[in-house]
Protein backbone atom coordinates (compact mmCIF):
# COMPACT_ATOMS: atom_id res chain seq x y z
CA UNK A 1 0.00 0.00 0.00
CA UNK A 2 1.61 3.65 -1.41
CA UNK A 3 1.73 6.27 1.04
CA UNK A 4 -1.11 8.01 -0.87
CA UNK A 5 -3.54 5.35 -0.84
CA UNK A 6 -2.79 4.46 2.65
CA UNK A 7 -3.88 8.54 3.60
CA UNK A 8 -6.92 8.28 1.34
CA UNK A 9 -8.31 5.11 4.00
CA UNK A 10 -7.20 7.39 6.53
CA UNK A 11 -9.29 10.24 5.89
CA UNK A 12 -12.65 8.00 4.94
CA UNK A 13 -12.26 6.37 8.15
CA UNK A 14 -11.91 10.05 9.93
CA UNK A 15 -14.85 11.17 7.78
CA UNK A 16 -17.00 7.86 8.93
CA UNK A 17 -16.44 8.52 12.26
CA UNK A 18 -17.45 12.08 12.17
CA UNK A 19 -20.48 11.26 10.03
CA UNK A 20 -23.21 9.90 12.34
CA UNK A 21 -25.29 12.41 13.85
CA UNK A 22 -24.77 11.44 17.13
CA UNK A 23 -21.07 11.80 17.00
CA UNK A 24 -21.47 15.01 14.96
CA UNK A 25 -23.72 16.43 17.84
CA UNK A 26 -20.69 15.44 20.37
CA UNK A 27 -17.69 16.69 18.57
CA UNK A 28 -19.67 20.02 17.73
CA UNK A 29 -20.74 20.16 21.79
CA UNK A 30 -16.80 20.28 22.30
CA UNK A 31 -15.57 23.02 19.69
CA UNK A 32 -16.19 25.32 22.50
CA UNK A 33 -13.26 23.88 24.60
CA UNK A 34 -15.04 23.00 27.53
CA UNK A 35 -14.58 19.17 28.58
CA UNK A 36 -17.52 17.29 29.11
CA UNK A 37 -18.54 13.52 30.90
CA UNK A 38 -19.97 10.84 29.13
CA UNK A 39 -23.53 11.54 30.57
CA UNK A 40 -23.60 14.99 29.28
CA UNK A 41 -22.72 14.08 25.70
CA UNK A 42 -24.90 11.11 26.31
CA UNK A 43 -27.68 14.12 26.27
CA UNK A 44 -26.37 16.28 23.72
CA UNK A 45 -26.41 12.98 21.39
CA UNK A 46 -29.61 11.90 22.19
CA UNK A 47 -28.84 8.47 22.89
CA UNK A 48 -28.15 5.89 25.98
CA UNK A 49 -24.77 6.00 28.06
CA UNK A 50 -23.96 2.75 26.68
CA UNK A 51 -24.34 3.75 23.26
CA UNK A 52 -22.47 7.11 23.86
CA UNK A 53 -19.67 4.74 25.40
CA UNK A 54 -19.31 3.36 22.04
CA UNK A 55 -19.27 6.51 20.00
CA UNK A 56 -16.72 8.01 22.13
CA UNK A 57 -14.44 5.02 21.82
CA UNK A 58 -14.58 5.24 18.22
CA UNK A 59 -14.16 9.10 18.41
CA UNK A 60 -10.93 8.30 20.21
CA UNK A 61 -9.73 5.30 17.79
CA UNK A 62 -9.34 8.12 15.17
CA UNK A 63 -8.17 10.47 17.53
CA UNK A 64 -10.69 12.95 17.16
CA UNK A 65 -11.39 13.39 21.38
CA UNK A 66 -9.18 12.35 24.48
CA UNK A 67 -10.57 11.49 28.01
CA UNK A 68 -9.06 13.31 31.17
CA UNK A 69 -8.76 11.56 33.98
CA UNK A 70 -10.19 13.43 37.37
CA UNK A 71 -10.74 11.21 40.34
CA UNK A 72 -13.77 9.13 39.85
CA UNK A 73 -14.88 11.58 36.73
CA UNK A 74 -13.57 11.45 33.37
CA UNK A 75 -14.69 14.49 30.75
CA UNK A 76 -14.06 14.13 27.14
CA UNK A 77 -12.16 17.45 24.82
CA UNK A 78 -11.34 17.38 21.35
CA UNK A 79 -8.03 15.69 20.56
CA UNK A 80 -6.56 19.43 19.59
CA UNK A 81 -6.69 22.43 17.50
CA UNK A 82 -6.38 20.78 14.75
CA UNK A 83 -9.71 18.96 14.81
CA UNK A 84 -11.68 22.07 15.93
CA UNK A 85 -10.60 24.12 13.10
CA UNK A 86 -11.58 20.91 10.81
CA UNK A 87 -15.43 20.84 12.04
CA UNK A 88 -14.87 24.47 12.59
CA UNK A 89 -14.61 24.41 7.97
CA UNK A 90 -17.51 21.76 8.47
CA UNK A 91 -19.87 23.67 9.90
CA UNK A 92 -18.91 26.84 7.84
CA UNK A 93 -20.38 24.57 4.87
CA UNK A 94 -22.79 23.36 6.55
CA UNK A 95 -24.03 26.85 8.29
CA UNK A 96 -24.36 25.08 11.67
CA UNK A 97 -24.45 28.04 14.52
CA UNK A 98 -22.48 27.03 17.36
CA UNK A 99 -24.17 26.66 20.87
CA UNK A 100 -22.58 28.43 24.38
CA UNK A 101 -21.36 26.32 27.08
CA UNK A 102 -22.82 27.86 29.98
CA UNK A 103 -21.49 26.27 33.49
CA UNK A 104 -24.18 26.04 36.54
CA UNK A 105 -21.49 26.26 39.46
CA UNK A 106 -22.33 29.43 41.99
CA UNK A 107 -21.00 32.49 41.23
CA UNK A 108 -18.57 32.62 43.91
CA UNK A 109 -17.09 29.25 43.46
CA UNK A 110 -16.88 29.66 39.97
CA UNK A 111 -15.29 32.67 39.92
CA UNK A 112 -11.79 31.86 42.09
CA UNK A 113 -11.08 28.62 44.88
CA UNK A 114 -9.19 26.09 46.06
CA UNK A 115 -9.16 23.03 43.98
CA UNK A 116 -6.49 20.99 46.68
CA UNK A 117 -4.28 23.41 46.92
CA UNK A 118 -4.06 25.03 43.88
CA UNK A 119 -6.12 28.03 42.64
CA UNK A 120 -9.40 27.13 40.57
CA UNK A 121 -12.48 28.23 38.91
CA UNK A 122 -11.99 31.67 36.23
CA UNK A 123 -9.13 32.96 37.94
CA UNK A 124 -6.84 29.37 37.44
CA UNK A 125 -8.50 28.67 33.96
CA UNK A 126 -7.00 32.75 32.81
CA UNK A 127 -4.22 32.27 34.93
CA UNK A 128 -2.92 28.79 33.13
CA UNK A 129 -3.63 29.66 29.98
CA UNK A 130 -1.41 33.39 30.65
CA UNK A 131 1.53 31.72 31.84
CA UNK A 132 1.40 29.41 28.90
CA UNK A 133 0.41 32.18 25.91
CA UNK A 134 4.11 33.84 27.61
CA UNK A 135 6.04 31.29 27.58
CA UNK A 136 6.51 30.51 31.09
CA UNK A 137 4.77 26.71 30.66
CA UNK A 138 4.74 24.17 27.93
CA UNK A 139 3.34 21.03 27.72
CA UNK A 140 6.46 18.27 28.12
CA UNK A 141 4.82 15.19 27.75
CA UNK A 142 1.37 13.08 28.56
CA UNK A 143 0.61 10.42 31.27
CA UNK A 144 -2.61 8.50 31.95
CA UNK A 145 -3.94 11.64 33.89
CA UNK A 146 -3.00 14.26 30.95
CA UNK A 147 -0.92 17.00 29.92
CA UNK A 148 2.36 17.02 32.07
CA UNK A 149 3.53 20.64 31.98
CA UNK A 150 7.38 21.65 32.25
CA UNK A 151 8.53 25.30 32.74
CA UNK A 152 10.65 27.01 30.30
CA UNK A 153 13.58 29.05 31.25
CA UNK A 154 11.69 32.57 31.05
CA UNK A 155 9.52 30.81 33.37
CA UNK A 156 11.68 30.04 35.94
CA UNK A 157 13.02 33.78 35.61
CA UNK A 158 9.23 35.32 36.28
CA UNK A 159 8.30 32.36 39.15
CA UNK A 160 11.72 33.45 41.11
CA UNK A 161 10.67 37.03 40.72
CA UNK A 162 7.72 35.97 42.69
CA UNK A 163 9.71 34.11 45.21
CA UNK A 164 8.49 31.00 43.77
CA UNK A 165 12.37 28.65 44.22
CA UNK A 166 11.19 26.50 40.52
CA UNK A 167 14.09 24.03 41.31
CA UNK A 168 13.48 23.46 45.15
CA UNK A 169 9.75 23.14 44.06
CA UNK A 170 10.74 19.97 41.59
CA UNK A 171 12.10 18.21 44.61
CA UNK A 172 8.91 17.66 46.66
CA UNK A 173 7.81 14.29 46.34
CA UNK A 174 5.03 15.04 44.12
CA UNK A 175 3.97 15.69 40.68
CA UNK A 176 5.49 19.07 39.63
CA UNK A 177 2.88 20.35 37.43
CA UNK A 178 -0.11 18.92 35.23
CA UNK A 179 -2.95 20.32 33.52
CA UNK A 180 -5.82 19.98 35.80
CA UNK A 181 -9.44 19.87 34.34
CA UNK A 182 -11.52 22.84 36.42
CA UNK A 183 -14.80 20.81 37.03
CA UNK A 184 -16.85 24.62 36.70
CA UNK A 185 -14.99 26.45 33.67
CA UNK A 186 -14.08 22.42 31.79
CA UNK A 187 -10.86 23.95 30.94
CA UNK A 188 -7.21 23.50 32.75
CA UNK A 189 -5.60 25.43 35.81
CA UNK A 190 -2.47 24.18 36.92
CA UNK A 191 -2.02 21.58 39.48
CA UNK A 192 0.93 19.88 41.03
CA UNK A 193 3.61 21.77 43.20
CA UNK A 194 3.66 24.69 40.92
CA UNK A 195 0.01 25.15 41.01
CA UNK A 196 0.43 24.98 44.91
CA UNK A 197 3.90 27.42 45.08
CA UNK A 198 1.34 30.03 43.14
CA UNK A 199 -1.37 29.61 45.39
CA UNK A 200 0.67 30.27 48.55
CA UNK A 201 2.72 33.15 47.29
CA UNK A 202 -0.75 34.70 45.83
CA UNK A 203 -1.87 34.25 49.58
CA UNK A 204 1.32 35.36 50.84
CA UNK A 205 0.92 38.58 49.32
CA UNK A 206 -2.62 39.10 49.74
CA UNK A 207 -3.87 38.62 46.42
CA UNK A 208 -6.24 35.81 47.81
CA UNK A 209 -8.19 35.43 50.92
CA UNK A 210 -9.56 32.33 51.23
CA UNK A 211 -12.58 31.57 52.91
CA UNK A 212 -12.88 29.97 56.17
CA UNK A 213 -16.43 28.60 55.22
CA UNK A 214 -15.68 27.04 51.88
CA UNK A 215 -13.33 26.72 49.06
CA UNK A 216 -14.14 30.24 47.65
CA UNK A 217 -11.18 32.75 47.32
CA UNK A 218 -11.62 36.35 47.37
CA UNK A 219 -9.52 38.20 44.81
CA UNK A 220 -8.93 41.52 46.78
CA UNK A 221 -8.48 44.93 45.16
CA UNK A 222 -4.75 44.86 45.35
CA UNK A 223 -4.55 41.31 44.20
CA UNK A 224 -6.89 42.35 40.97
CA UNK A 225 -4.20 45.52 40.26
CA UNK A 226 -0.70 43.06 40.88
CA UNK A 227 -2.39 40.34 38.71
CA UNK A 228 -3.17 42.62 36.33
CA UNK A 229 0.27 44.66 36.72
CA UNK A 230 2.26 41.14 36.24
CA UNK A 231 0.24 39.36 34.38
CA UNK A 232 -1.84 41.03 32.01
CA UNK A 233 -5.14 39.29 33.21
CA UNK A 234 -8.14 40.89 34.36
CA UNK A 235 -9.71 39.45 37.22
Amino acid sequence: MDVESHADLAVSRIAAAIGEPARVRMLYCLVDGHARTSTELAVVAEVSPSTASVHLNRLRTEHLVRVHVQGKHRYYSLEGPHVARALEGLSILAGRPSVKFVPNTPSRLRAARTCYDHIAGTAGVLLHNRFKTLGWISTGSKDDRGDVYDVTANGAKAFAALGIDVSATRTLRRRFAYACLDWSERQPHIGGALGAAILKTALNRKWVVQDLDSRALDVTSRGRREILARFGVQL
